[in-house]
């Protein structure tokens, strides 16, 4: 059973046979793969290369604070009403911020910067402004930079939108999971149709450059029909991207799942029926799928990054501007230079204990081998573009591609011979089938990956 679509095809049988757990490749190596004892000396030679290089950066803020617990969520938070706590978390960033731009080369320019969370909007309009301007002081940030937020839609007013667009941000995002409001009770993330649409009617006003949502299928009380509403809805509210992501039950990961009703999660077959609806419903609606969960308009940054193939896969997912390199900041963030990624500490009392003592709040990371290197530009290639030029990879590093990945072609073949990818000899090509499974191809690639089943999220 084939189901056509714009640049994608729906086929149910590979899904089924593929719809196994992988990396959902946001780097290579993934995260999962940094390691305590990542030393002083290894950072500041990553650091030391990196200004060699002279390669523009990007910047992410992890703000974690969130005013109740949505129970879905899989990200680094601290639940708290008592929004006080966020003034010294904000010094102390502003301190971590200093002490890393004094070890970068002051003419390297910002061409990207990304606050996320938890809820960045958990922060004052004082601490908003305070934060950012810090950022502008120790960094040269480029007139045309991508500057992003988001926010959570239950807790921001018309104001604070205009204040978030004249302090300096130009694109935003918020999460929709679901407009249903049974779903919404069972996730503990009740927000109001007419909220919803309050929002980005003040995002619209205050002409921000491009607005992201997100979706979930696979949540509790989830079926094909109300899905197919949240999705029509969300077509209603015109965002310029949409990212649709599959939930992932791991309570014994994520303690907060345990409040969600497992007997009323959608059984598979109806998740994938969501899945093809929600496709077509998509791209139907011209929106363009760029891979993986994401969805953008022909026109927006991320279709054309694609096109231009200069689109390229770091912690906040598919982005614009490859060549980048990613210095995260704030607890558990995660910094990626050329040749290491390094984490910052995931408790609170450990990222202030190592600032107050003037160190970088590093808990772990890792080294990349060449080897890391070549796989990564192959892995993420083939995730971002959907096609490699084995050329590419050759007059890069210097080797024969079939030579060095004989292993990996072979491995190609039965996936090959579904008709999931095809390999020639100079172009290793996902097609419209293998589009929705281009994490099982990019797992071929991939050293490092032992299948650990309570570690990565199935494939659909």
């Amino acid at each position: 059973m084939v189901f056509l679509l714009p640049s994608v095809k729906f086929d149910l049988n590979m899904i089924k046979k593929y719809d196994t757990p992988a990396p959902r490749y946001t780097s290579y190596p993934p995260a999962t793969e940094l390691k305590e004892g990542f030393s002083v000396t290894d950072f500041q030679a990553a650091i030391a290369a990196s200004n060699q290089r002279k390669s523009p950066l990007s910047l992410y803020f992890h703000i974690p604070f969130c005013q109740s617990a949505c129970y879905f969520c899989g990200c680094n938070t601290v639940i708290s009403n008592n929004k006080s706590i966020a003034q010294p978390y904000v010094e102390f960033l502003v301190q971590e911020i200093k002490n890393m731009a004094a070890l970068i080369d002051s003419d390297r320019k910002v061409l990207q910067i990304h606050w996320g969370g938890g809820t960045p909007n958990y922060l004052d309009h004082d601490q908003v402004e305070f934060l950012w301007k810090n950022i502008n002081r120790y960094f040269s940030i480029d007139p045309q930079a991508e500057i992003s937020i988001e926010i959570n839609p239950r807790y921001v007013d018309k104001n604070y939108i205009f204040f978030l667009r004249e302090i300096g941000f130009n694109r935003i995002s918020f999460g929709i999971q679901d407009f249903n409001r049974e779903v919404q009770v069972a996730v503990n993330r009740v927000q109001p149709e007419e909220m919803l649409f309050d929002v980005m009617d003040w995002i619209k006003a205050a002409k921000f450059e491009s607005v992201n949502v997100d979706l979930i299928y696979g949540l509790p009380y989830q079926n094909f029909q109300t899905f197919q509403e949240t999705v029509k809805k969300t077509i209603q509210l015109d965002p310029d991207r949409i990212v649709v992501f599959n939930f992932a039950y791991v309570p014994w990961l994520k303690p907060a799942q345990k409040n969600i009703p497992q007997e009323a999660l959608p059984q598979p077959q109806e998740k994938l029926e969501i899945l093809k609806m929600t496709i077509e419903e998509l791209t139907n609606s011209q929106y363009v799928f760029i891979g993986m969960d994401h969805f953008a308009k022909p026109n927006d940054e991320l279709a054309i990054a694609q096109r231009d193939r200069t689109l390229q896969r770091n912690f906040q997912g598919y982005t614009t501007h490859a060549g980048t390199e990613l210095l995260g900041f704030g607890v558990s963030s995660i910094s990626m230079l050329n040749e290491a990624y390094f984490q910052n500490h995931k408790q609170l009392k450990d990222y202030y204990q190592a600032i107050a003592g003037s160190t970088l709040p590093i808990s772990k990371g890792i080294n990349l081998t060449q080897d890391d290197m070549i796989r990564r530009d192959v892995i993420l290639c083939i995730m971002s573009h959907f096609h490699l030029r084995k050329q590419d990879i050759e007059e890069k590093y210097h080797i024969n591609f079939d030579d060095y990945f004989a292993q990996e072609i072979e491995v190609l073949k039965p996936l090959a011979a579904d008709g999931l990818v095809s390999v020639s000899s100079n172009h290793i090509q996902i097609t419209d089938i293998g589009r929705l499974l281009v994490r099982n191809i990019a797992v071929v690639f991939d050293t490092h990956n032992q299948v650990r089943d309570k570690q990565f999220s199935r494939a659909i």
